[in-house]
């Protein structure tokens, strides 16, 4: 069973401070639970929830954006969609999820997706043409994912090394394959048993 850590998104206090009772004027209790005289508290709930980064679909141009919410799984499914067949398949929820907590350490990136789900056909289609891919491949039973993760304001993704070592920090114990060819350059995850390859 897969192991990850999930990372605290954010933090706020809940202690409420008593008025002294000389006080006139009745105090408002704010979002940091500190009395004020400032005014009405504001009303937090309906606040979209932050952005965390950009899932970027490398073969369509699609962005979505990745928060505490969206994509759902049957919008990340559309995204990492067979791109051979236009086949969708619902992925293993840990993909997104390992995606959501690189995101949280990577404020504002953007997140490239260059394969998602992989169908037999297309599969056995890539192998024959020389692609090293497995027969018996993680993308297509809708295990695994290939991205790279490109930090806000950089023009150039991180080493996919890196990215392994944030990856096995936060708990993944899934397969991990590291891509670092000029014409490469992605890490692969996949919630199959823990190993680790270099191409």
């Amino acid at each position: 069973m897969q192991k990850l850590v999930a990372v605290p998104l954010a933090c706020a206090g809940a202690a409420t401070v008593a008025a002294p009772a000389s006080v006139a004027e009745p105090s408002a209790l704010h979002a940091t639970g500190l009395a004020t005289k400032k005014g009405p508290v504001q009303d937090t709930t309906n606040d979209p929830p932050l952005l965390l980064a950009t899932l970027a679909q490398v073969h369509t141009g699609e962005h979505v954006v990745l928060d505490e919410e969206s994509p759902t799984q049957q919008r990340f499914a559309a995204l990492l969609f067979d791109r051979v067949t236009g086949e969708e398949h619902l992925l293993d929820e840990r993909l997104l999820a390992l995606l959501r907590s690189l995101a949280v350490l990577h404020r504002g990136a953007q997140i490239e997706i260059v394969s998602g789900y992989r169908s037999w056909k297309t599969n056995e289609i890539m192998r024959k043409k020389g692609h090293h891919v497995s027969a018996h491949s993680q993308h297509s039973l809708g295990n695994a994912c290939d991205f790279r993760l490109v930090p806000a304001g950089s023009e150039r993704a991180l080493d996919p090394r890196a990215v392994e070592r944030e990856m096995r920090g936060l708990g993944w114990s899934g397969g991990i394959g590291i891509y670092p060819g000029l014409d490469d350059w992605f890490v692969h995850a996949d919630v199959g048993r823990n190993r680790r390859w270099e191409n």
